[in-house]
């Protein structure tokens, strides 16, 4: 079947297309077959080591298909189940790859499985920042950076919902155009104004409840800066590369700020907090609340291309690589 693979830690160009055997699962484990796999910014980390991997590997942590074979003692999955799944020990830039029962989510009816494939690990991404580390109310104040990125559009439409004052940050008029569509409120092109001027300017000198930070070291201290006192800074994201170090006596100058670094992984650590995510990502999707479809779409075998493209701020939206047939 058609793999990529990553032999060393680099610039795209470390990522190689080979043909492997299909894997065998194993006890409580399924294979699934795909039919559209989630380009994710996270894939760039354990590309480039920022999140140290074991050489080798291939990459991807989220893939939506078919199961087409079962492990020993799988008691829940069936063969030809629809399912999406978000894999902690990564393998999904393949045709297809091995899963732990645990971490396979069936698709309800109207759901695809290129949207799904593109969609879950960045829609349980903002369910968990908007309603667990963070859990926003109506009213509350937030400033988004990224606001029209991939992961930022779902966050501002999920904040919308919830009754949220959102200032989005981004970096064109046409992402300005795009944030406002999805119900941002005040819209900071950070190229051409101070985002830190602004928000104090349009929160009256208070400052914001929270800042969704997944920009990283070109943000981060700007974010710190657009809090009001006690205010959250929620920094899950690198997209600039990792923020350099803070004392905790630059959270007592910025106003006894609390300052948390959360990753999906930590916000499902059970089966059913898992589903439970996942439930209400679709459930918000299929009622027309989250707007979302597929923006771009890629051949597997160009999966260096996507991962150029998403490094230059080229892609906007959804994303997935769709592999040759196993």
């Amino acid at each position: 079947m058609q793999v990529v693979q990553i032999h060393k830690f680099g610039a795209a160009e470390v990522l190689e297309v080979t043909d492997l055997p299909a894997p065998q699962p194993g006890p409580g484990q399924v294979r699934v077959r795909h039919s559209a796999i989630g380009l994710n910014f996270i894939d760039t980390y354990h590309r480039s080591g920022l999140y140290q991997v074991e050489l080798p590997f291939t990459p991807g942590m989220e893939a939506a298909g078919v199961v087409d074979a079962l492990g020993e003692g799988v008691s829940q999955a069936r063969l030809g189940d629809r399912v999406v799944y978000i894999e902690r020990s990564l393998g999904a830039y393949a045709a297809a790859n091995i899963v732990g029962e645990d971490r396979l989510i069936p698709l309800p009816d109207g759901i695809d499985q290129q949207l799904a494939a593109g969609l879950t690990l960045k829609g349980m991404t903002a369910h968990y920042l908007v309603t667990s580390t963070y859990p926003v109310k109506q009213g509350d104040w937030v400033l988004v950076q990224a606001a029209s990125g991939a992961t930022g559009s779902i966050i501002v439409q999920w904040l919308a919902h919830l009754g949220a004052r959102i200032i989005g940050t981004v970096g064109s008029a046409e992402k300005a155009k795009a944030a406002a569509a999805n119900g941002v409120d005040h819209v900071i092109n950070y190229q051409t104004q101070d985002f830190v001027e602004q928000v104090r300017r349009i929160t009256d000198q208070r400052g914001v409840d929270v800042v969704f930070d997944g920009v990283g070291k070109t943000t981060f201290t700007g974010s710190m800066a657009c809090l009001k006192t006690r205010g959250t800074l929620v920094s899950f994201g690198n997209a600039s590369g990792a923020p350099g170090p803070v004392e905790p006596l630059d959270l007592l100058r910025s106003g006894s700020i609390y300052l948390t670094r959360p990753s999906l992984d930590h916000y499902t650590a059970t089966r059913e907090e898992f589903l439970w995510r996942a439930k209400e990502l679709f459930a918000l999707v299929s009622s027309g609340v989250l707007r979302v479809k597929i923006a771009n779409i890629y051949p597997l075998a160009d999966a260096a291309q996507a991962h150029k493209d998403l490094e230059a701020r080229k892609i906007r939206g959804l994303s997935v690589l769709v592999p040759d047939q196993v």
